[in-house]
């Protein structure tokens, strides 16, 4: 029998989405066929501390809001250099935007997911939508404000005010008026330097997942499109996350054509930001049809009824079999580029 495969999860991180990644974690460990794999954890607090946890998986009980127990102090680099792949299941900024992918670059250990400049592109929408513009991909219009700007809005009421790079709605609002808008551009400065003013986009929300390498022996492939339904005024954190804060219909509720074309501009989308492993890409159907990329998510939520891992299984591929595909993409990606000469 061949030997087990030493599987990290890295989770919980510095960003606002940490209890959500702990929820993810705990989901991907629960996955993992402990014949195939001996799993650890390294567990990162909102205080950037890092601590390893080891086979028994600790992280797996209690609430999640719980502080973690330090089991000991870990020293990413040669913990992390010393099994065979890396998930990090971590949301939003300290994680989710090159700087993790970064110190597993540097440890040489192979890891599920985009790379640091797939990670970092994407997580910053301002650059993000320059990219699929550049490559003649739809997005909708914005303007963004740097420091020292003067707040700008030359699309009319209502608008999406956005930190240029968090995630899960974090510090975004839907602004009607003037002073709205001022309000609004004041509370995603909390969280960024960058912010974006973005025309509202009427119609449905739709959400594509990808899967697969750049260059690999199959193209990447696009999941089913699911229909993102919000109990409240617009998609914000409480109607991610909260129960029955939203409905997930899948297959989403619009023709086949388009639902086509979303397939195909969210592999575009993978493909022109040089993500590899996972993505999902969200939309805005407008009501003529024309389909619009709202943004892309390198480390999607992923428990086994996020919207992710919904729209695979809705594919024919469920969860425990999306795990094991995704490790083989990230040590497929790996061997690959072992050969590249620096």
């Amino acid at each position: 029998m061949s030997r087990r495969l030493r599987v990290a999860v890295v989770a919980g991180g510095r960003s606002s989405e940490h209890e959500i990644s702990l929820a993810s974690a705990r989901s991907v460990l629960a996955a993992l066929d402990p014949d195939r794999s001996e799993s650890s954890t390294v567990a990162i607090g909102r205080d950037g501390r890092w601590a390893l946890e080891g086979p028994s998986n600790r992280l797996l009980h209690g609430p999640v809001s719980e502080t973690l127990p330090v089991v000991a102090d870990a020293a990413p680099g040669a913990t992390l250099g010393e099994v065979d792949v890396v998930l990090p299941i971590l949301h939003g900024p300290f994680g989710e935007d090159g700087t993790v992918q970064g110190l597993l670059e540097l440890a040489g250990v192979p890891y599920v997911g985009p790379g640091v400049a797939a990670s970092a592109l994407c997580m910053d929408k301002d650059l993000f939508k320059a990219v699929l513009r550049d490559r003649g991909i739809p997005v909708a219009r914005n303007v963004t404000l740097r420091l020292g700007d003067d707040v700008r809005n030359p699309f009319g009421y209502p608008v999406f005010v956005k930190p240029a790079r968090l995630g899960s709605s974090v510090g975004i609002s839907k602004a009607h008026d003037e002073a709205e808008l001022h309000d609004a551009v004041g509370l995603a400065r909390r969280h960024d330097e960058k912010v974006l003013v973005e025309e509202f986009v009427a119609g449905t929300e739709v959400e594509c997942g990808v899967l697969g390498n750049l260059g690999g022996p199959e193209p990447p492939l696009a999941s089913v499109v699911g229909e993102i339904v919000p109990h409240a005024e617009w998609y914000d954190y409480a109607a991610k996350y909260d129960e029955g804060g939203s409905d997930i219909v899948v297959p989403a509720r619009i023709p086949d054509e388009i639902a086509a074309r979303v397939q195909t501009l969210a592999v575009d989308s993978f493909v022109a930001t040089e993500c590899e492993g996972m993505a999902r890409v969200d939309f805005f159907v407008r009501d003529d049809g024309e389909v619009v990329v709202n943004e892309l998510n390198t480390i999607p939520g992923f428990t086994a009824t996020s919207v992710y891992a919904r729209l695979f299984e809705a594919s024919g591929i469920p969860y425990a079999d999306l795990l094991d595909r995704l490790i083989e993409l990230a040590l497929e990606r790996h061997e690959r580029r072992r050969g590249l000469e620096y």
